[in-house]
């Protein structure tokens, strides 16, 4: 599996607070399937501030310190982008890294506060190249009553990434209940962990991908946590599930609307 949300990279966040957490995160994840995970720390202006050239280093780091103790886990590089008014120009600067150094990157929206002019934000950021992955939606707050938000910055484009402990109930009952919604709705292009450690937020991607496989299928499972990460990872073109199921959903309303007409006509109403 492929994992593209993580907190490894130790101490430069709220994840591994040292390199002795790493390397626990690191052979957790190998051991429960994963072999690429990106290094995405926070970047949040006046708390966070950490950049490409650090994120780099830190990686560089880690990777040598897997290499010593022979972990085979492939380490990338990312980050976990919170929306700031400056993203766009910091992108084009590259001081705020991509994942991988592709045009798609991770973009982390406030949790209890809904961002304003959400969708106008995230057409900019498409229409100048980038392509955000919108980090674990079903655990923010204000989506349950905002659900049309998240709908329409899918139709946007924006890639959809859920957190594999909403799926299993980590993170509580709403959280657990938009996953299962966007997952029978077909509105999740990726699952991730959000590592932060090994205990409470720890590395494991399995048993949510059991969960998927049973409920939609091994093809959707796979494309999940694999097909659609390492596409992700290549630079390859991806059209973001939530375009073709807001087609979907409009087809399907517009066909119940002709068959309600049709027995009000027989009923005579």
């Amino acid at each position: 599996m492929i994992d593209l949300h993580s907190h490894i990279l130790p101490g430069c966040d709220d994840g591994a607070v040292d390199l002795a957490a790493a390397l626990a995160m690191a052979r957790v994840a190998v051991s429960d399937g994963t072999r690429i995970l990106a290094c995405t720390p926070h970047i949040l202006p006046g708390l966070y501030r950490n950049d490409t050239v650090g994120i780099e280093h830190r990686v560089k780091v880690l990777r040598q310190a897997l290499s010593d103790e022979a972990i085979d886990l492939r380490l990338v590089v990312g980050a976990d982008v919170h929306i700031a008014p400056d993203l766009l120009q910091k992108l084009t600067d590259k001081v705020v890294p991509t994942l991988n150094g592709t045009r798609y990157f991770l973009l982390e929206p406030p949790h209890h506060v809904v961002p304003p002019n959400f969708n106008a934000f995230v057409e900019r950021l498409i229409d100048a190249g980038y392509i955000p992955v919108v980090t674990h939606p079903e655990r923010l707050t204000w989506v349950a009553k905002h659900y049309d938000l998240i709908e329409a910055v899918g139709r946007a484009g924006a890639l959809m990434q859920i957190t594999a402990g909403s799926l299993t109930g980590q993170f509580g009952t709403q959280a657990k209940a938009l996953a299962d919604r966007m997952l029978e709705e077909g509105r999740i292009d990726l699952i991730a962990s959000d590592a932060h450690n090994v205990s409470g937020r720890s590395p494991v991607l399995s048993a949510a991908y059991s969960i998927v496989e049973e409920k939609v299928g091994a093809e959707t499972a796979r494309n999940l946590f694999v097909e659609t990460p390492a596409r992700i990872l290549r630079n390859a073109d991806i059209r973001a599930v939530g375009m073709d199921v807001a087609q979907s959903v409009k087809r399907e309303a517009e066909t119940k609307s002709r068959t309600s007409r049709f027995w009000r006509m027989l009923q005579g109403r």
